[in-house]
């Protein structure tokens, strides 16, 4: 799929792709640098996230006193035979002479009777099926609920005797422990969306601001929904279905609308951001005119609708330009319009089974709206590969498909509610272990590289570096291409002090330190789309990325070290040669017996100090080495009555290191002398030619050798081939035609800058 697409650079310049396409450019990344430094609290975003928090606090510790105020019926109720309302337990001294009885009618101040069966138990009228059974749940509710607040009331049973029950608020300690995690998750959802907004207002944190507290409300209805007992405040329930349905509206055409902002804009996002809520306005005045029956089907009709709508637009999003937030986006999408599916599928099937209605009422929104707070809660820290988050998104979503399985398996009668609910615990504990791996690395789009790998990366780097560490900024930029296989690498002039994951971790901004002495500046590369625009960066890969970094700059400080200490053993060795073997040289000279002997004796000096000069540089420029070479085979071609033939050619002057200049002199040295010694030869040609990053030597004589595959390669020859492997490079020998010996070497890396 990647292949087809028009490639970065190409859709950067065509004039056509207008807004459609994000234009990540160098100057634009230059900017986010500048609006991604560490948040400062300061000034109103400050105050106004403290005001909001002390709002949310108070404005939640006041709902949860409203309901812990409110009067409840102390007991434990179960539907029993044709949906009656049977009597379990009750901790009243009045209630428990009545346990397994059947409640019929509840009576109290002047509203007479209210006639009440099985529907009681089901509190979340947003998740029942049928509109007639929804009214009736609803009106038990309220008329409970009023004669609650009126005074004491009378239980009527079946058997006919009555029971008087003098209502009690519920207390802090009376809510239920299962309320307190799903009321404290509604407060940290909606702190979570006020946080963002207030980090960075834009268009986008206010769409994720709106459906985090969309989802809160949720969350609110749904602790409400689990208090134990019987008994709510008035009014919950009255106008619990058109707030839901206004709260999942709200969702979906926030998600559709920022799907079509962000991470591109879309050509229509204009059009999709005002269709979107229009569509759902519309479909809520439909619902409250009563012209959608049954309501019901209609409300996850919707849902699933922008569920879908929602998964198109990031489709879309990610086909125009492979962003990874993108493509993380569709991967949402997709799983919340597969759990959508999975609820909708298991509540539909509950509805024609009394006995197993009000347990999938109640499990299917709980497992539903944990999975999508989860969602948004991991939604903000992608970049930051938060480990926890990541986990409870993958628990939220294992859960939601294991109670959905649980739910469809125990309402089509295959097997009982327990038996199903052993399995699907069972299956799902053991899908979660075998695949936990791979499913967290689809859901967040993240990867991560073997242990194996990265070192082989990093060894194979920092040896290169320690070998030819001007080539640094280039053999970073392969490493770090090996490492995340990003889409496109650019420079650019804004650098971090360390790297820097931007752009949500669209991208990564990598310093690349400079030359210690001044002749090359800092420069910073930024990496675009990780693996082609199949993940997002994180900050585990920044923290790598400055390990690597580090290690690098520690090999080529230990090679630096390294060659301090050989450059110093290298004087010390060129010194005493001087002082000692020149001195005995010098004195010998002066006493030789004939000329002859004076002149090799000035010819082993000469050789000598040009040894002790080559060993005391810590580099040698080319141009001055190949006049040494010429001038010292010069030299011993004359003494033995030989010919040399010269040509040097290089497209730049560059410095070789010692470990160079010596391999090379030594190299020239033994072939000459093989050339004199072994083949006689009258005349020897030697060609240096420097091109690119390749150097090709040749040296060919007249002499008498022939056939050098044949040769038996003694400490010489032998000694040619090892300097050339220790080089980067291959040595060759052949006939030279009419006669003597042709050598080539073609050696590599000569690429440093001059």
């Amino acid at each position: 799929m990647a292949a087809s697409r028009t490639p970065p650079a190409a859709r950067q310049q065509d004039p056509r792709a207008g807004h459609g396409d994000s234009a990540f450019e160098a100057s634009a990344l230059e900017q986010t640098l500048a609006h991604h430094d560490p948040p400062r609290w300061l000034g109103w975003r400050r105050s106004a996230l403290v005001v909001a928090a002390l709002l949310s606090c108070a404005t939640w510790l006041g709902w949860v006193q409203w309901l812990a105020a409110a009067p409840h019926m102390e007991s434990r109720w179960s539907a029993g035979p044709g949906g009656t309302l049977v009597l379990e337990a009750s901790r009243v001294d009045g209630l428990q002479a009545h346990r397994g009885g059947s409640l019929v009618a509840v009576s109290g101040g002047a509203a007479g009777w209210l006639a009440v069966d099985a529907a009681l138990l089901q509190t979340s009228p947003r998740w029942q099926v049928d509109d007639g059974e929804r009214a009736r749940q609803v009106a038990q509710h309220e008329g409970l609920a009023a004669r609650l607040a009126a005074g004491p009331v009378r239980l009527h049973f079946a058997d006919g005797t009555e029971a008087a029950l003098d209502a009690r608020p519920r207390g802090w300690s009376g809510l239920g422990w299962v309320f307190w995690p799903l009321a404290g998750l509604a407060l940290v959802l909606a702190l979570t969306g006020a946080a963002v907004l207030l980090a960075r207002p834009r268009a986008l944190n206010v769409l994720y601001a709106a459906m985090a507290v969309c989802q809160a409300g949720h969350l609110v209805f749904i602790a409400m929904e689990t208090l134990p007992g019987l008994g709510l405040p008035p009014g919950v329930l009255a106008h619990e279905m058109d707030w839901r349905l206004a709260l999942d509206g709200a969702t979906g055409a926030a998600a559709v609308t920022a799907l079509a902002l962000h991470p591109m804009r879309l050509p229509a996002a204009g059009w999709i951001a005002a269709v979107a809520p229009m569509a759902v306005l519309g479909w809520l005045a439909l619902a409250q005119a009563g012209l959608l029956a049954p309501l019901w089907w209609w409300a996850q009709a919707l849902c699933l609708l922008l569920a879908g709508a929602a998964l198109a637009v990031a489709t879309d999003s990610y086909r125009r330009e492979p962003h990874p937030q993108a493509l993380v986006m569709r991967r949402f999408a997709a799983a919340t319009l597969a759990t959508g599916v999975f609820v909708t599928a298991a509540v539909a099937l509950a509805a024609g089974q009394p006995g197993a209605a009000q347990g999938v009422a109640a499990g299917a929104p709980v497992a539903w709206h944990l999975f999508l707070a989860a969602l948004l809660l991991l939604a903000p820290f992608l970049a930051r590969n938060r480990l926890w988050l990541r986990e409870f998104a993958l628990l939220a979503g294992v859960g939601t498909v294991a109670t959905s399985l649980h739910l469809l398996l125990a309402t089509v009668g295959a097997l009982d509610y327990f038996t199903a609910l052993a399995l699907v615990l069972f299956g799902a504990l053991g899908v979660y272990t075998a695949v936990r791996p791979w499913l967290l690395a689809r859901l967040a789009g993240t990867s991560v590289l073997t242990t194996e790998r990265a070192f082989d990366l990093l060894f194979r780097a920092a040896r290169e570096v320690q070998a030819q560490p001007a080539r640094f900024p280039a053999l970073l930029t392969r490493l770090l291409r090996e490492l995340f296989e990003p889409l496109e690498v650019l420079p650019v002039d804004r650098v971090p002090a360390r790297t820097r994951v931007v752009g949500g971790g669209s991208a990564l901004v990598v310093p690349v330190p400079g030359a210690e002495d001044g002749t090359a500046p800092a420069t910073a590369l930024a990496l675009r789309y990780a693996q082609h625009g199949r993940r997002l960066f994180t900050l585990d890969d920044a923290q790598l990325v400055d390990r690597v970094l580090d290690q690098l700059r520690r090999a080529v400080e230990y090679d630096r070290a390294v060659e301090r200490g050989r450059h110093e053993e290298r004087l010390r060795i060129a010194q005493d040669l001087h002082d000692d073997i020149g001195a005995r040289l010098l004195t010998l000279m002066y006493q030789a017996p004939t000329p002859e002997m004076e002149d090799y004796l000035r010819h082993t000096l000469q050789d000598l100090k040009t040894l002790t000069r080559g060993l005391a540089a810590a580099e040698h420029r080319l141009s001055h080495a190949a006049v040494e070479w010429k001038s010292d085979l010069a030299q011993r071609l004359a003494a033995a009555q030989a010919d040399l033939g010269w040509s040097f050619s290089c497209d730049r002057d560059l410095r070789l290191s010692v470990v160079q200049w010596s391999a090379l002199t030594r190299v020239l040295r033994e072939l000459v002398s093989n050339a004199l010694y072994h083949g006689h030869a009258s005349r020897v040609d030697v060609r240096l030619n420097l091109e690119g990053g390749r150097l090709l030597l040749q040296v060919a004589d007249d002499g008498r050798g022939r056939d050098p595959q044949q040769w038996a390669h003694g400490l010489g020859l032998g000694g040619v081939r090892k300097r050339a492997k220790l080089l980067g490079g291959e040595v060759r020998w052949s006939n030279n035609e009419p006669r003597g010996i042709v050598c080539d070497m073609r050696l590599h890396g000569f690429d440093a800058a001059a």
